[in-house]
């Protein structure tokens, strides 16, 4: 089994990493503030101003440690990383099932149908833990009309098809999120979701977490030789990680979502913590951030047992776990996809 490898958040402005031996260095004002050696890391993601020398990337490359430049807000900018050293075999047979309109609408039902149970779960477990109110009972109905949805996704259909049933489940879902939120309602609230910008502090966060979370399925994508561009569900565009949005969606309710209500209900994180620019986008000062940050690494380390597999492993290890059992899936290994689906 592949070893769970910390991911380095680069946080604090102006520090400059750089490479001492064979360790990541830190340093803020010629003064290193943190060192780590190369083959504890699994990928480095810096925020804002941020740089790195030339003899790191060098290094990163060379191990294969993929350096992210973010925004200050968590914008994704850039990625660097080394060669590609995926098999060319595998990466022809993902794009010739790609151009496969009833292969690619196949897994991406499996991979929407996990999505949606998923998404699914968190809301049943957020009814159970609510009182017999209205709220509670809002929760149940969308949870029986996301049922109802994976009912149908059980027959095969077309793309546009399923990409409609998959939009529809996604409103019914964040239709009762407000309800999943039970503190500190005056400065967390959520009407409907937002992206480009987040224009609430609940759209922030999730926003945040995704892009940590898209980070981490490309690079297992690109470990296990994949073509992070080319999915099944999300079409080809330029500079988009299609087979990893593709892959994240069955990780969005589970590991995203509901640590964001986590944060929020645990009162971990407060709205003071956020604010406004001119174009009314919301975004994290860097306290909240860190918390945010840590708050994920230490997901990332709890225990779970992958429900194919029947294995105990490190959340973090999820996406890998799924890019190989895709990577299985096209090469005729196995007979289908098996998607995670949380139990």
């Amino acid at each position: 089994m592949k070893r769970l490898l910390n991911t380095l958040y680069v946080t604090t402005k102006g520090a400059y990493l750089a490479r001492e031996g064979e360790t990541v260095q830190v340093r803020l004002d010629s003064t290193v503030k943190l060192s780590v050696p190369i083959h504890l890391l699994g990928g480095i993601v810096c925020f804002g101003a941020v740089t790195c020398s030339p003899y790191l990337l060098d290094l990163c490359g060379e191990r294969q440690v993929v350096v992210s430049f973010l925004t200050e807000y968590g914008r994704f900018q850039a990625r660097v990383h080394g060669p590609v050293s995926g098999n060319v075999l595998l990466r022809r047979t993902q794009y010739r099932q790609a151009d496969d309109a009833q292969r690619s609408a196949e897994l991406a039902r499996l991979m929407v149908s996990a999505k949606i149970a998923n998404c699914r779960t968190v809301l049943l477990r957020a009814a159970r833990e609510r009182p017999d109110d209205d709220a509670q009972r809002e929760i149940v109905q969308a949870a029986d009309q996301l049922a109802n949805t994976l009912r149908r996704l059980r027959e095969p259909m077309p793309l546009d098809i399923l990409r409609g049933w998959e939009g529809d489940a996604a409103k019914g879902y964040f239709r009762v999120f407000d309800h999943l939120i039970t503190k500190q309602k005056e400065d967390f609230y959520f009407h409907e979701r937002s992206r480009r910008p987040p224009l609430d502090c609940v759209n922030g966060l999730l926003s945040f977490l995704y892009t940590l979370l898209v980070h981490d399925v490309t690079s297992a994508l690109e470990a296990v030789g994949l073509d992070p561009a080319v999915g099944y569900l999300h079409t080809d565009r330029p500079g988009r990680p299609g087979l990893a949005l593709d892959i994240m969606e069955e990780f969005r309710p589970f590991l995203a979502d509901r640590l964001a209500l986590s944060l929020i209900n645990r009162q971990q994180i407060k709205g003071k913590g956020f604010d406004s620019t001119e174009t009314g986008a919301t975004r994290m000062d860097d306290e909240t951030r860190k918390t945010v940050l840590v708050a994920y690494q230490e997901r990332k380390q709890e225990e779970i047992e992958h429900p194919f597999l029947k294995e105990k492993m490190p959340v973090g290890l999820l996406p890998h776990v799924q890019a190989l059992l895709l990577v299985r899936c096209l090469r005729g290994d196995l007979e289908t996809y098996p998607p995670f689906i949380w139990r």
